[in-house]
């Protein structure tokens, strides 16, 4: 069988298995497992733990459920409504002004977290009610949400940054430090939209919205600066040289979980253990997508459909910019199906010398590469922050919270086309901070 013939028999495969229902790491490692064996027959075997350990088997993953942790935390707690609260009262006067507060509090909740699922249950619980209560559409207050959990990967700390980075081994800091401008530019723009679509419809309840005084609007603020503070921290120390990624999300879920624990005087057994379960599932969820998807790119290049790809690709003789083209385009295909990690895993090492040899900057394209797993969180089939905003909002139908982010989604593909142009947006503030990369 060619390369191409089995490229295509194990995505096929893939597909088959994930429409059964199955999680993705058990689908990504029985498809390449099916794949090797078919190729090498059962002796592959003696070589499968060693594969998937080595997938995982990185100091620099340490980080991971470290910053999981920390996002954890701030979501088991109140935090997320005392955020949710403090925003509503400096922005209710403003039309459409919860949908911002919603936005406003993705953005923020995402630098606490960087998980999207966490952002979009967090905020999600308190926002969709209240927006629905105020006579904002179902579609409107679960898809601006849905949204706003995407930022989760982008705005830093992200998972989503740390993979790509030991996957391309480049700077994590730097790639930290790539992600500030776009994720504040794709928030703007987030709320950019929904101001233009509120006063369209003429969402603005003015009328029905309360008043609050200034010291009812600073009331929350004094629970929330320790978080943010907590942040700015952490991102110093990275950005500075002073830690390490691993001892900066160290020391960042320790005093996130000290600050929670004594703000909200989280002092029985049960809350702390629920924070500490929720961490676990979550990170070995994350570690397991990634030694599966270790093992599938193994049988992706054992078979040689990866170096076939790729050498299809450097050998086509079109415009750096199509070839960006066909790549976002894979990207966005890819990110339907999979999740960012599985993604980067499998794809990073692929895609990595190719658009380097191309003349782009692979801090530029990791920022490419991540909004296109954005999009790929609020699109079908996989959709995830679909899933989540339907288990927080039950009555609310499937369509309707993919017909509310449909908008995002395009907002999404402009921002793309705006770091295309230009790109400085994304390389300025690293060469600024740690000088131009070598």
């Amino acid at each position: 069988m060619s390369p191409t013939m089995a490229g295509l028999a194990i995505i096929a495969g893939l597909f088959v298995l994930l429409g059964t229902g199955m999680p993705i790491a058990f689908a990504l490692g029985l498809a390449a497992i099916l794949a090797l064996v078919m190729q090498g027959g059962f002796d592959i075997f003696y070589v499968l733990s060693e594969t998937m350990y080595a997938g995982i088997a990185n100091l620099a993953y340490v980080a991971i459920p470290m910053f999981v942790l920390m996002g954890a935390a701030v979501a088991s707690s109140p935090a997320g409504a005392d955020l949710y609260t403090a925003l509503d009262r400096w922005l209710n006067r403003v039309p459409g002004g919860l949908v911002l507060s919603n936005l406003g509090a993705c953005a923020i909740f995402s630098g606490m977290t960087g998980s999207s699922p966490a952002t979009c249950a967090a905020i999600g619980k308190m926002g969709i009610p209240e927006m629905m209560r105020r006579g904002y559409p179902a579609s409107v207050a679960t898809g601006s949400i849905a949204a706003g959990g995407t930022l989760g990967i982008l705005i830093p700390p992200s998972v989503t940054l740390i993979v790509y980075g030991i996957a391309t081994e480049t700077s994590i800091g730097r790639l930290f430090m790539a992600g500030v401008f776009p994720g504040i530019m794709l928030t703007v723009m987030f709320m950019a939209w929904a101001i233009i679509d509120c006063k369209r419809k003429g969402y603005e309840f003015d009328v029905r919205a309360l008043r609050y005084t200034l010291r009812e609007k600073l009331a929350g603020m004094p629970r929330i600066v320790p978080f943010l503070l907590i942040i700015a921290g952490t991102l110093y120390v990275l950005y500075g040289g002073i830690a390490t990624p691993s001892e900066a999300a160290g020391a960042g879920a320790l005093l996130t979980l000290l600050v929670v624990v004594i703000a909200y005087r989280l002092f029985r057994i049960k809350p702390i253990a629920n924070i500490f379960g929720s961490a676990m599932r979550e990170s070995v969820m994350i570690m397991m997508i990634m030694a599966a998807a270790e093992l599938f790119a193994f049988a992706l290049s054992s078979l040689f459909i990866t170096q076939t790809i790729a050498t299809a690709i450097a050998g086509m003789e079109v415009n750096r910019w199509v070839l960006m083209g066909m790549v976002n385009l894979f990207l966005l295909v890819a990110g339907m199906f999979l999740p960012p990690v599985a993604v980067i895993v499998m794809s990073a090492p692929l895609l990595f010398p190719i658009i380097t040899q191309a003349g782009f900057d692979p801090y530029w394209f990791a920022i490419i590469l991540t909004i296109n797993m954005e999009v790929g969180l609020i699109t079908p089939p996989i959709g995830l922050n679909l899933f989540v905003i339907n288990a927080v909002a039950p009555d609310v139908p499937t369509r309707e919270i993919l017909w509310g982010s449909l908008p995002y989604v395009l907002v999404m593909f402009l921002a793309i086309a705006i770091l295309c142009v230009f790109p400085g947006i994304v390389t300025w503030l690293p060469n600024q901070m740690m000088g131009a990369p070598l």
